[in-house]
C-alpha cells in the first residue's frame, strides 16, 4: 500500500523550481564554539612546548650606568619608535595613536556598506580591506620590521649585511620646508607651513569627494552623508600623511612643514 504522506517527485521538483532555500546553516553553539575551543587548546599546547624548548632572547639585567646602543623598545612598540624619528614627539606619541584608536572605534558608524555583513570577502569589501592592509601592513608592520632589523647604533640605518658601527654618524642636513623655500621670518614661516597643512587637507578632501562620486555615484554620497565622509576623509588623509612625511624626510631631508613654539607639524 502506497504512503500518501510522502511527497511525489513532481512536488519535490516544483519546490526546487520555486527557489525554496536549503537549510545549509549551522548553529554557533556547539559547532563553531567547539571548533574555536579546540583550536585554542591546540595553540596553547604548541606555545607551551615551544616555550619549554626555546629560550627567550633575554639580555643581561638592566644597568642604570650603561645605556645600550641602540636602545630599542619591545618589538610591538618599535613601529611607534620608528615613527618618532620622522615626527614631533607629541604627534607620533599622542596624536597618531589617538587617531588610530578613534578610527577603529568609529568604523561601525561610518561604514554603510551592507554587503558582506558577517563575512569579509574581497569582492564585497575590497576598499575596506585595502584600507586596513595599507594602515596595518604598510604603516605598522613595515615600521616594526625596520626598527627591528634595520636600525643599529645611534638609530642609524644598517642593511642586514652591514656590520654595526657604533661610530657611524649621519650628516645632519635636515631642514624645515619654509626655510628651504626661503622664509626666514619666524611668524611668516609658521603661516606658510600652516597654510600648506590646511591646503593638503582641503585638496585631499575635494579629490577624495570626487573620487567617491565617480566610483560610487552621487546617491551613495547622499546616503553616506557629509559628516561620515568628512570624518573618513580626515582619518584617511592623516594616515596617508604619515607616508608622505616619511618620504619627504628620507628623500628630501625635510624635517618639519610647520614650526611653532608649541608644536611642530
Amino acid at each position: 500500500m502506497a504512503d500518501i504522506s510522502a511527497p511525489t517527485p513532481r512536488v519535490e521538483v516544483s519546490l526546487k523550481k520555486a527557489g525554496k532555500p536549503s537549510d545549509d546553516k549551522v548553529h554557533t553553539w556547539p559547532f563553531l564554539v567547539r571548533s574555536e575551543f579546540l583550536c585554542m587548546i591546540f595553540t596553547m599546547i604548541f606555545l607551551l612546548f615551544w616555550s619549554l624548548l626555546v629560550d627567550a632572547p633575554l639580555e643581561e639585567p638592566a644597568n642604570p650606568g650603561r645605556t645600550p646602543n641602540p636602545s630599542k623598545a619591545p618589538w610591538y612598540f618599535l613601529g611607534l619608535q620608528e615613527i618618532l624619528v620622522f615626527f614631533d614627539p607629541w604627534h607620533a606619541g599622542v596624536v597618531a595613536p589617538t587617531f588610530i584608536i578613534v578610527g577603529l572605534m568609529v568604523i561601525p558608524y561610518i561604514d554603510i556598506n551592507t554587503k558582506g555583513n558577517g563575512y569579509y570577502t574581497f569582492k564585497e569589501r575590497k576598499y575596506e580591506i585595502l584600507t586596513f592592509l595599507f594602515g596595518f601592513q604598510v604603516l605598522w608592520v613595515s615600521t616594526v620590521i625596520i626598527g627591528t632589523f634595520l636600525r643599529g647604533p645611534g638609530w642609524n640605518w644598517f642593511w642586514p649585511w652591514e656590520p654595526w658601527d657604533a661610530h657611524k654618524v649621519e650628516a645632519m642636513t635636515n631642514q624645515d620646508l619654509p626655510y628651504l623655500v626661503g622664509f626666514r621670518d619666524y611668524w611668516t614661516s609658521a603661516a606658510f607651513g600652516g597654510g600648506l597643512v590646511v591646503l593638503y587637507f582641503v585638496v585631499g578632501t575635494v579629490l577624495m569627494y570626487w573620487w567617491v562620486v565617480w566610483l560610487k555615484g552621487r546617491d551613495f554620497m547622499q546616503r553616506w552623508g557629509l559628516v561620515r565622509f568628512g570624518l573618513t576623509s580626515f582619518l584617511f588623509l592623516n594616515m596617508l600623511a604619515i607616508v608622505v612625511k616619511m618620504v619627504m624626510r628620507s628623500a628630501f631631508n625635510i624635517k618639519y612643514i610647520m614650526v611653532t613654539p608649541w608644536l611642530n607639524i
